[in-house]
């Protein structure tokens, strides 16, 4: 799939956000190594810590669905009303980079963050989080993969 067209569904998955504290909405679309794929927006909650970010809304949507193989992600962030062209790239947050690790390749995986379809940066995982943890062999998971 082409960047921009995985672009398109993140900026329509931004529509679907619930984010009446912040006003900023993000949208996400992820995608699988067998080509599906699935759609994330920020959720957001009073309490603030049970809020979920587009990002992972997206994996936990495909990771629900059996899937655990993944190699890209789109995202699309910005606050309500405000045009595009006047958006900043809005990089995932730790805990979504986290997340990621734990399913990703790091040198593979790209995140796409756009202001547009045709305005954005595209880095890998391993760019993004050049000192990650878990590194060490002792970190493997049961399917023998190691986690890093």
């Amino acid at each position: 799939m082409e960047p921009m067209e995985l672009i398109r569904l993140a900026i329509q998955a931004r529509d679907f956000a619930y984010v009446p504290y912040s006003n900023y909405l993000c949208g996400a679309a992820l995608l699988a190594a067998n080509g599906e794929v699935f759609l994330g927006c920020n959720v957001e909650n009073a309490a603030y810590s049970p809020t979920n970010c587009g990002e992972r809304t997206a994996f936990f949507k495909a990771i629900s669905n059996g899937l655990r193989e993944f190699s890209t992600i789109a995202v699309m962030c910005g606050a309500r009303g405000t045009e595009a062209e006047s958006f900043e790239y809005a990089f995932p947050c730790g805990v979504c980079r986290q997340v990621m690790l734990e399913f990703c390749d790091a040198d593979t995986f790209k995140i796409l963050t756009a202001r547009s379809e045709a305005d954005y940066i595209s880095r890998t995982l391993a760019e993004l989080m050049p000192e990650r943890w878990p590194t060490s062999p002792m970190f493997e998971a049961q399917d023998g993969r190691t986690l890093n």
